[in-house]
């Protein structure tokens, strides 16, 4: 596994402001204060280790030693305003993200909100939405999203994603089949569909004639940053920034950047 880390140079009065504008802080005691306890919860060995899933083309694209996108841009955002280096860790799925962050190997991750995982991370709200939507065969006799829970339906799908946990448990009939890559598992066992991000399945659909995508989403996949459970002023800091890199349009510059027109800015909580 490549690791690239990033040295992120501290900014005089950068922490001060952004405290202060975020409302966690009313005096420059206080700051500084908040400001060095979160330094000690999201990067408690001098790095802020981040996870970077590159199997989600609308978080993070390029490579492992150069990644662009929403998620390195937002990480190497806070790396500056704790004034600590970065250290991406890339991954190429989003459940080996998690499982790198409940064994201790990161600080930062950038994973949908779900309930399973909510146990071990301390989310901030979304800064992103995202559909999931199935991809079928052409001439396939599911025509919407209801048509896929169903007896006999099988859907491929990315083991331990955010659209497999909720398919999980939400789904009364159809059958999900697990694999590091459901849309191969989908052509190569002739599965009834598969599910996943819209963007890269409609990418898909587009070199692939004889597959299709259904209208309509089956699922609204909230991308939250997140921090492993108990850094509680760590967290606090974690959702502060966040709701101000929503406000200030870092988000939506950062989408536009990475060519991801599809992707919406989650609106405030």
């Amino acid at each position: 596994m490549f690791r690239i880390i990033f040295a992120a140079a501290i900014v005089a009065g950068t922490s001060a402001a952004f405290a202060q504008n975020s409302g966690t802080a009313q005096k420059g005691s206080a700051v500084s204060s908040s400001q060095q306890t979160a330094v000690k919860e999201l990067a408690p060995g001098g790095t802020l280790r981040v996870g970077i899933n590159f199997g989600n083309m609308v978080l993070a694209q390029g490579t492992p030693d150069a990644p662009r996108g929403i998620t390195p841009d937002l990480a190497r955002e806070l790396g500056k305003r704790l004034g600590v280096p970065i250290e991406f860790i890339p991954f190429d799925a989003a459940g080996k993200t998690f499982a790198a962050l409940k064994a201790g190997k990161l600080d930062i991750v950038f994973l949908a909100i779900e309930p399973v995982r909510a146990a071990e991370v301390e989310f901030t709200a979304p800064y992103v939405l995202i559909e999931g939507v199935y991809l079928v065969a052409k001439d396939s006799p599911l025509q919407t999203i209801a048509d896929v829970d169903r007896d006999g339906v099988r859907i491929g799908v990315n083991q331990d994603s955010a659209y497999d946990l909720f398919l999980t448990r939400t789904l009364k009939h159809a059958k999900l089949v697990r694999a590091e890559n459901g849309v191969d598992l989908f052509v190569k066992d002739k599965l009834e569909a598969a599910a996943g991000v819209k963007q890269p399945l409609a990418a898909y659909a587009q070199t692939n004639p004889g597959v299709r995508l259904i209208d309509g989403r089956f699922m609204e996949i909230r991308q939250a940053m997140g921090t492993p459970k108990g850094r509680e002023a760590g967290a606090r800091y974690l959702r502060a920034f966040v709701e101000e890199m929503e406000a200030s349009g870092f988000v939506a510059d950062a989408l536009k950047r990475s060519h991801q027109p599809d992707a919406a800015v989650a609106p405030a909580e």
